[in-house]
């Protein structure tokens, strides 16, 4: 087990740390390119579309043939995206490498995969603890990776900087040994024989999944959490230059959310182990809320964004451990990285919208501020949605048992 959450966190701390930091390139590219902010918003827009969209897909082939394959598939994915990115001369060519690959490779090395092995090698009765874990590592990455990505880019220049990342992404490779699993294990999580076909079984999870009205509530709530977090992640860095900020704010920012999620991950992931889970979500999203209309409240100055940052980061990817634990107490392990990566097509809609409305209005109104109290009313509704979700169920509880 000890292995597992070790590569697991490394892994996450890898994928996650270099798409943290894509917002530090927004500037640069599109000054040197000639793009508006809509042609760079649009690519991170369509990365996190393809991301969810391709999730599914990767947690079921996780799920039936192990995650160490996948994990593999990614890396090589990742490292040609980030290429792309760098040698792009047109906003489609951009768009191809930032958006569809990078997309496709990080729903292959991020939580939908990770988690389904935690799942699957962690005792019920530590798994939001463990997923609290590989959160948290996610978060290590971005505060470690953005002053670095800084740093290249300070120095090397935006491409070159680029071509670094691509080298980096190559060391998920070595790590996903660490996830290999044994097939006695794979077989009995993708059920006997004699219950009938893998296909079958597929089909009948994604059945009673979205038969769910509590799948669907969490679906909507997660929706939420993307869009919030990816217009913050890529928009505020631009956001606060435009209010005459100097860039090493930012740089400054995004380290802290990063800093500030890890405690923020794991304490929900320990929250998780001794509170209702949904009532953890309700509270994590509606002080997102309020976090975000004192921020606009207050005098923008670097004092007030660090405390922002601190702040909002201690709320970041802290939804991330209590909605996969959730959906493994309601419908056990057995499809896990399939059913998270459903979940997760939702928050990647909501990060598309996110991304892509911050470009669309901003070019069109000069401003972010539409984003923002769209962002705040979004929170207000995860809060209340997530409050009628059924937890436990006499259900959830056999198969956590049988798991």
């Amino acid at each position: 087990m000890k292995q597992v959450l070790l590569c697991g966190a490394l892994i996450v701390t890898v994928s996650m740390g270099i798409r943290h930091g894509f917002g530090l390139w927004l500037q640069p590219i599109t000054m040197e390119r000639g793009w508006t902010r809509e042609t760079f918003a649009f690519a991170m827009a369509v990365q996190n579309l393809a991301w969810g969209a391709a999730g599914p897909i990767a947690g079921m082939l996780a799920d039936r043939w192990g995650a160490f394959r996948v994990l593999q598939g990614g890396a090589l994915l990742y490292m040609l995206g980030l290429l792309t990115m760098a040698l792009a001369s047109t906003g489609l060519g951009f768009t191809t490498g930032a958006g569809l690959l990078i997309g496709i490779a990080q729903s292959g090395t991020t939580y939908a995969v990770i988690y389904g092995v935690l799942g699957r090698n962690v005792e019920p009765s530590r798994r939001s603890w463990a997923m609290g874990v590989a959160a948290a590592a996610g978060s290590f990455g971005q505060f470690l990776m953005v002053p670095v990505e800084n740093l290249l880019i300070a120095y090397l220049g935006w491409q070159q900087a680029l071509f670094v990342l691509a080298v980096f992404a190559l060391a998920i490779v070595p790590l996903a040994i660490g996830l290999k699993e044994p097939a006695l294990r794979l077989a009995s999580a993708a059920g006997s024989p004699g219950a009938g076909s893998p296909v079958i079984g597929v089909r009948q999870a994604m059945r009673e999944a979205f038969g769910d009205r509590s799948f669907l509530l969490i679906m909507a709530g997660y929706f939420v959490c993307g869009f919030q977090v990816v217009f913050i992640g890529v928009h505020m860095p631009s956001y606060l230059k435009d209010h005459g900020l100097a860039p090493q704010v930012a740089t400054v920012a995004l380290a802290l959310i990063g800093l500030f999620n890890v405690f923020g991950t794991y304490g929900a992931g320990v929250l998780g182990q001794h509170l209702a889970k949904k009532h953890v979500l309700a509270a994590i999203y509606a002080l997102r809320s309020l976090v975000i209309v004192v921020f606009l409240a207050s005098p923008l100055t670097p004092l007030s964004v660090y405390v922002f940052s601190a702040v909002m980061g201690l709320l970041w990817l802290s939804t991330v451990p209590p909605t996969n634990a959730l959906v493994a107490q309601l419908f056990g392990v057995r499809h896990l990285s399939m059913l998270g990566g459903f979940v997760f097509l939702s928050h990647q809609v909501g990060s598309f919208l996110g991304v892509w409305l911050g470009g669309v209005l901003y070019d069109r109104s000069g401003s972010y501020d539409v984003v923002w109290w769209i962002s705040i009313a979004l929170g207000l509704m995860a809060a209340a949605v997530n409050l009628p979700v059924r937890e436990p169920s006499p259900r959830a509880a056999l198969a956590a048992a049988r798991a």
